[in-house]
């Protein structure tokens, strides 16, 4: 009988929870346990979250904690983690009933509410992040765990966007009247498959010399390779280890450090190699769109949407792509030239770095025969297609 009596008594004391093994003690912001970044989805203003406080053990009197916004800390976070995170404005922002309280007995506190009220003050492709942090603790016979003081809400929202709907009758290159000279870089663009075909090559895009030399070069089926890309440049050729779909989103970004290659797929390395630049620069000023020489053109067709297409005179951290899936500021570090291809109407597309690189698609070339040399393709502006539908939608 003795034995029963003890073995109810343990068992009724670990189902309660009096003791939480996470091999820490102490009090810490719920939902930062593994990360201190956490998904905040918005739809709509006002839109809130629920914060609360938690201990690693019931505690035994009352525990007041007091919350507070302090956007000072994001600056400090990105330092220790090569984030590029925005803090949230202040006017964007209420934090209510920011006084909670662990009761004596429990280990949870009641809650406090974050609402965004607006996001007018948004800056386009800024990821804008609330820190909530523990600034005061009365009545707790523990400390507070420093990994896990603050959460930083990433404001996700919900983006409707422009993009092109691929036609080969657009496809053509613009030349620009400067180059930009790249010795490390970042490539990038998102696109939307929808004419995938494990049948012979699929060619959708390059960025090179003016003379069409130290290409980025992106098609998909060389060889019949399942549906893998195959990223040709100036630091070797590499094939996917992905397999793409049709009617999925993708940002693809291509990443040269000065001796390393690689390819990264929605943020997530896909493979890399050793490579090297001849000479040690690229003198980017070319952008073709689709496979434009006319022999080519309908023959290796990609049915696809695509937008945000960048140029950086560095190479991202992983971080910081993971960061940019739908959207980057203009003003980001190394961004030497932003095409969102977010116009919703017309063929002139808008450099958002201010830096110049504007492209008017009617004064876009190609060659009409291979080695025959750029013939102007005025018409090809004719034939620009943009599309907004309930597909074109990203969350970051």
């Amino acid at each position: 009988m003795l034995m029963l009596l003890v073995s109810g008594f343990v068992f009724t004391a670990c189902s309660d929870g009096d003791d939480f093994d996470w091999n820490k003690s102490g009090l810490f912001v719920s939902g930062t346990e593994n990360n201190p970044v956490v998904k905040f989805s918005v739809e709509d203003t006002p839109s809130t979250y629920n914060i609360t406080v938690q201990s690693t053990h019931k505690v035994e009197s009352d525990v007041t904690v007091t919350l507070a916004i302090d956007t000072s800390l994001v600056a400090k976070y990105n330092a220790e983690n090569a984030t590029n995170y925005y803090p949230i404005p202040l006017d964007a922002v209420v934090l209510e009933n920011p006084v909670v309280t662990i009761s004596a007995g429990s280990a949870i506190s009641t809650t406090a509410i974050v609402k965004l009220v607006s996001t007018e003050s948004f800056v386009e492709g800024r990821t804008y992040v609330i820190p909530v942090t523990i600034s005061n603790v009365s009545g707790a016979s523990e400390d507070v765990i420093g990994s896990s003081k603050t959460v930083y809400l990433r404001v996700s929202r919900v983006i409707n966007f422009y993009a092109i709907n691929a036609n080969y009758n657009a496809s053509s290159n613009f030349v620009f009247d400067e180059a930009i000279p790249l010795t490390t870089w970042t490539y990038e663009v998102k696109i939307y498959p929808t004419g995938l075909a494990n049948r012979g090559p699929q060619r959708f895009m390059a960025m090179e010399q003016a003379d069409e030399s130290k290409a980025l070069l992106l098609r998909f089926n060389e060889a019949n390779t399942a549906n893998k890309l195959q990223c040709m440049s100036a630091a070797g050729t590499m094939q996917t280890n992905t397999e793409f779909a049709n009617n999925t989103w993708y940002l693809l970004s291509f990443v040269f450090d000065g001796s390393t290659y690689s390819v990264y797929v929605n943020g997530v390395l896909d493979n890399s190699m050793s490579g090297s630049v001849p000479d040690g620069v690229i003198n980017f000023q070319r952008y073709e769109m689709g496979m434009s020489w006319t022999g080519y053109r309908a023959g290796q067709f990609f049915g696809h949407r695509f937008c945000e297409l960048r140029v950086w005179n560095r190479a991202l951290s992983a971080s910081e792509i993971a960061g940019g899936l739908c959207g980057v500021s203009a003003d980001s570090e190394g961004l030497q030239a932003y095409w969102k291809f977010n116009e919703g109407s017309g063929y002139k597309f808008a450099d958002a770095t201010g830096h110049g690189f504007d492209m008017d698609w009617s004064k876009s070339k190609r060659e009409i025969w291979e080695g025959g040399g750029l013939s102007s393709t005025a018409d090809a502006a004719n034939y620009i297609q943009w599309v907004k539908d309930d597909n074109n939608k990203c969350a970051q």
